[in-house]
């Protein structure tokens, strides 16, 4: 995998290298190591340690999944004329090309055997072509019946052999060049279509690739461009792909060398069901053999000579091969710089070529049935949907041997694998049932008048009437770990608020989800709308669903710090609703009550230490220390056996303290806790500014000046006077449940329930109202009066 520093410390070295490099290329001279500074700092710049990755595998038959593709070892990428070629056509890509180059060094220097099959030697070509008949008109015309100005100059048309023979050498001399920087030596190798078929040719070439790639050499491959005869319609032997473009070049040669993966790029994301471009047109992820119907063919390449039915023929030959094959696009500046890299590490991009099916849907197709089915379920009556939650929560009761069951088969092939504070967190039990059941109940009563409430009603004109009604978000993506129970709470909230639900839950709980995931669907099948929650059952990784951007409206993360942060980072174009840490604090003020003291310290911190609202930092105020309060809370933190960490502050007051806290910022997650001295309550409040998450913060004080002070001052999502941290919850808060909580300052914050996966929208009746009826000598004045919003229904 790329490192930042790796990926983005090479686009200045680009722009500074490869002008001299291109016109060194040109020349065709010979570049050498050491020759240029920009080089020799390259060379120092890249002699980074490269990632050694477990590369065996038998061929014989193609990766089934794309997160199998890690495993490939021996790799062909072949560049199309689109790719490494300008766009107009005379010249190459270089930035494209150098960033090209640097992910198939890094996948080289991983242990993998690279092979390039590259266009580019007919545009280098003509531009080289170009220029010495431009240079050569001008000399002429100048030299010409003495006139001072020039005519204008007509280029005539350029042969395409005689640009491959102008311009092969220089593209080698680049690629040459390119590599060197990566301490990798590039091997140039012309074909064409008799050296297949001539046997004798055809076993040379396969030994001298096997050579190269066993001397650690990156062979270049490229037909023959100035002796190649013209492709013939219809010449292909039974079984044997001819070599017309460089797409057959590419595939024959995967299958000749028993190459794991063969990666085509073009300027297109991949194959899609209707033209690229058109509105409707949806990129395909996986494509399988007898799905050409699927597929609607556009023009070919701007330059080049296969189109994108060209390719797939390819690629379907390569498959039955033996060699997987992804299709992307290598042109996009944005994804051009780690695309090879990405298919490597098994990320969904282009088409993925496989010849086995999966038995369920894809994510994609799983999205377009939420979206569908969400829509359905807000249209029904708000007793329609409480009957279906309260269906679920008769099934969570009525099938608990069933359940617990699944989950015993998850907790016994966990163990020894997750800590132990994930493994209560998988755990169900009878309780936790039964508690689940009493909270979706909450959810169906309160969930009456949620969708559809009016929140505001203005009379804009006479006749004129606006309402702003509560509606659906749209499409959630629940993303949890470990913790079974979270399904049947966040899908009893989206059912009562009509949105439709995609959930990807960690495969350390896949029976207990699996089960829920039934019964959810089991009880919305009684009103017709049972694909309005999924459960993604594929190998999608979570990066990988926080692109679908257009079929995904919120995601809401529920599991460790490290999940919602990956998920904040790879969600570019969803919002995603949720916190990243639970640092919650405890401020112990100078008037506390010894006993609510050590009772409310004892509760958030030990009762459940892995919850996100478990305390993590003991505030103590100064006067405190060497009390019988500060000495009982000691003792009963020793007693429940947590890890005492000293802040700085009260590490300074010991002579022989606990060890010192490497951060004040630390989410423990487990029985261990950092006590840290404060000399006031805004000294506390500024200690929880500045190394608090806004999640929830504590004051234990009898003095309700100080308690209000406190209250008030402190900016996080929950803030509480004399109760422990652990009540914030959605189904403490009586909100039946929660889908997580937030601390986000947009939308939602805290505990979210009903009310935060709800939007608004405005309707406005009218009666042939128009806006010039109301301009300066118009007929009609805005009233904008409010009127009364219908009472809610709080039974």
């Amino acid at each position: 995998m790329l490192s930042h520093a790796y990926r983005s410390g090479f686009q200045p070295l680009n722009q500074r290298l490869l002008p001299w490099v291109q016109s060194a290329a040109a020349s065709g001279a010979s570049i050498g190591r050491g020759q240029h500074p920009a080089i020799r700092h390259a060379r120092s710049w890249s002699n980074i340690p490269f990632i050694t990755v477990p590369l065996s595998r038998t061929h014989g038959k193609s990766f089934a999944h794309r997160s199998e593709l890690k495993h490939a070892k021996r790799i062909v990428v072949k560049l199309g004329s689109a790719v490494v070629t300008r766009g107009d056509e005379c010249g190459l890509a270089l930035g494209r090309l150098a960033s090209i180059v640097e992910q198939v060094s890094v996948l080289q220097n991983q242990g993998r055997e690279m092979m390039l099959v590259t266009s580019g030697a007919v545009a280098f070509g003509k531009q080289r072509l170009r220029h010495e008949i431009l240079l050569s008109q001008s000399v002429r015309q100048a030299l010409h019946s003495g006139q001072n100005q020039l005519k204008e100059m007509a280029i005539p048309v350029l042969e395409a052999r005689a640009c491959a023979a102008a311009g092969q050498s220089g593209l080698m001399a680049l690629y040459e060049a390119m590599f060197t920087q990566y301490s990798i030596c590039a091997a140039q190798i012309l074909v064409t279509n008799l050296d297949f078929h001539d046997e004798q040719k055809r076993r040379n070439l396969n030994g001298t690739l096997h050579e190269l790639l066993r001397m650690n050499i990156v062979p270049i491959i490229n037909t023959n461009d100035a002796v190649v005869p013209p492709a013939e319609p219809n010449s292909d032997l039974q079984g044997v792909i001819s070599v017309k473009d460089n797409d057959s070049l590419a595939a024959r040669l995967a299958v000749e060398m028993k190459t794991d993966l063969l990666i085509v790029l073009s300027d297109v994301e991949g194959l899609f069901d209707s033209p690229p471009g058109s509105d409707d047109a949806k990129l395909i992820d996986i494509f399988y053999p007898g799905d050409q119907q699927s597929v609607t063919f556009g023009t070919k390449s701007r330059v080049g000579m296969g189109g994108m039915e060209a390719k797939v023929k390819a690629a379907l030959w390569a498959l039955q091969g033996g060699t997987s094959v992804v299709i992307a696009n290598g042109t996009h500046p944005k994804v051009s710089g780690h695309v090879i890299t990405d298919i490597v590490e098994g990320k969904k991009v282009g088409t993925f070529f496989s010849e086995v099916k999966p038995a369920g849907p894809t994510v994609e197709q799983q999205g377009e049935m939420v979206r569908s089915g969400g829509r359905t379920l807000a249209t029904l009556a708000p007793e329609q949907r409480a009957e279906i939650i309260y269906h679920l929560a008769d099934l969570l009761t009525d099938q608990q041997e069933e359940i617990l069951l699944a989950n015993k088969k998850d907790l016994e092939e966990a163990e020894g694998r997750l800590a132990g504070p994930l493994l209560k967190r998988l755990s169900l039990s009878t309780s936790k049932l039964n508690s689940l059941a009493i909270g979706l109940r909450q959810i169906a009563a309160s969930s009456q008048d949620s969708v559809g409430r009016v929140v505001r009603r203005t009379r804009i004109a006479k006749s004129l009437e606006l309402e702003q009604v509560t509606v659906p978000i749209g499409v959630l993506l629940v993303i949890f770990e470990s913790r079974p129970d979270c399904l049947p709470q966040v899908a009893a909230l989206a059912i009562a608020t009509g949105n439709g639900l995609l959930l990807k839950g960690g495969k350390e709980a896949a029976h207990s989800n699996r089960i829920l995931h039934l019964l959810t669907q089991e009880a919305l099948s009684i009103h017709g709308v049972k694909e309005a929650i999924q459960l993604v059952n594929t190998r999608e990784e979570v990066e990988d669903l926080c692109r679908l951007d257009k079929m995904i409206d919120l995601i809401i993360p529920r599991g460790s710090s490290q999940l919602v942060r990956d998920i904040q980072r790879a969600a570019k174009g969803i919002p995603v609703m949720g916190h990243s840490e639970g640092i919650c604090h405890m401020y112990v003020d100078s008037e506390a009550s010894v006993d609510k003291a050590t009772r409310l310290v004892r509760d958030s911190k030990c009762e459940y230490p892995a919850a996100c609202n478990a305390l993590e930092t003991l505030l103590i105020h100064r006067d405190l220390l060497r009390t019988p309060l500060f000495d009982q809370i000691i003792d009963m933190l020793r007693v429940e056996q947590v890890k005492i960490h000293a802040g700085p502050k009260f590490a300074s007051y010991l002579t022989f303290s606990p060890s010192e806290v490497k951060s004040l910022r630390t989410e423990y997650g487990d029985l261990e806790l950092c006590i840290e001295v404060v000399d006031s309550v805004q000294e506390a409040i500024e200690h929880i500014h500045k190394y608090g998450s806004s999640h929830t913060d504590v004051i234990v004080t009898e003095n309700e000046k100080t308690a209000e002070f406190f209250l008030q001052h402190v900016d996080s999502a929950c803030v509480f006077w004399n109760a422990s941290t652990r009540f914030s919850d959605g189904y403490r808060f009586g909100l039946g449940a929660e889908v997580g909580i937030s601390t986000s300052r947009i939308h939602a914050r805290g505990p979210v329930g009903l009310e935060g996966l709800l939007t608004t929208k405005w309707l406005l009746r009218g009666q042939d109202h128009v806006v010039s009826d109301f301009s300066e000598h118009g007929s009609l004045k805005y009233l904008h009066e409010t009127l009364p919003v219908p009472q809610r229904n709080t039974n």
